[in-house]
């Protein structure tokens, strides 16, 4: 997730993250679901994506075309759906993968 606020897209974050470590630790390691790993990660992904600036198409543009007061307001309706979607990817992972 922090991955992804910091590259602003879940799309760059997840291929780099999941080859990188969900791949060999997850699938090769300890036998998980390689369909079922990606689906979750990439949910995760966008939990990131939902809680930075850097994502101009979720959370920058749409403040504009609203000419909306508050330039963060977007992220800020975002962030409890977000952190929820974020414990529920954790809780999964945990407890079925």
């Amino acid at each position: 997730v922090i991955f992804t606020m910091i590259m602003g897209n879940a799309f760059a974050a997840f291929a780099m993250i999941t080859s990188a470590i969900g791949v060999p630790m997850l699938v090769v390691a300890h036998g998980a679901n390689p369909a079922a790993i990606g689906a979750i990660a990439m949910l995760a992904g966008y939990c990131g994506t939902l809680m930075t600036p850097m994502a101009a198409n979720f959370n920058i543009v749409p403040v504009a075309l609203l000419e909306m007061r508050d330039q963060y307001g977007v992220i800020k309706a975002q962030l409890p759906i977000a952190l929820i979607m974020l414990v529920l990817n954790i809780l999964l992972m945990y407890y079925f993968i």
